[in-house]
């Protein structure tokens, strides 16, 4: 596969360097998913920009990093499967729920658990899942709003996990400590 460069703020297109600037004030690293995206700035302008909506939704913290580790999982993207790993547990996501996420194990929360169904579902089908997957998904407590809003979340990760498997993100020494693989989950 082609090299893809990992810029740098110096090395970066000019309408990537504000944004990489950004990162780099609010993380203290311009994150190596960055520095690949910010070879397209239209993908990192809209990686970024999807990603700050995507907090804006009516789920928890742990309901979207429930919806993003499950995307990482199927799309089996190692990097940002170690990154969300890194946010989750920084973000106070618990310890029990991360762990099901990266090994595809159910989670003992059964709402949390219908959550991490129905994201894959939505994955699975590409957006086409049947009546009783739906009625199973809000059933459980969600709202057609939050049906809409694993949507956005799978969006998200296709930007992300795509990127990152063409151009074979290198991971953050800041994740590494998560570094995961596929053969870590018990279901594949």
């Amino acid at each position: 596969m082609s090299s893809f460069p990992n810029h740098t703020i110096e090395s970066a297109p000019v309408d990537s360097k504000p944004i990489l600037e950004g990162a780099k004030r609010s993380l203290g690293f311009v994150p190596n998913l960055f520095a690949g995206m910010a070879e397209a700035p239209a993908l990192l302008e809209g990686y970024t920009t999807l990603a700050g909506i995507f907090d804006k939704t009516n789920l928890t913290e742990t309901e979207r990093q429930i919806i993003l580790m499950t995307n990482n999982r199927l799309n089996g993207c190692t990097y940002c499967m170690a990154a969300h790993t890194t946010i989750a547990q920084g973000a106070g996501v618990p310890a029990d729920v991360i762990k099901a996420l990266r090994e595809d194990t159910p989670i003992a929360d059964r709402k949390l658990e219908a959550l991490r169904q129905f994201a894959e579902v939505i994955n699975e089908t590409r957006g086409w899942p049947s009546e009783a997957q739906l009625n199973e998904f809000l059933d459980a407590g969600y709202t057609q709003q939050n049906v809409l809003e694993v949507i956005l979340g799978t969006s998200l990760k296709v930007l992300s996990n795509y990127t990152n498997h063409v151009a074979d993100t290198p991971l953050d020494k800041v994740f590494a400590k998560n570094e995961w693989s596929p053969k870590q989950a018990v279901g594949v």
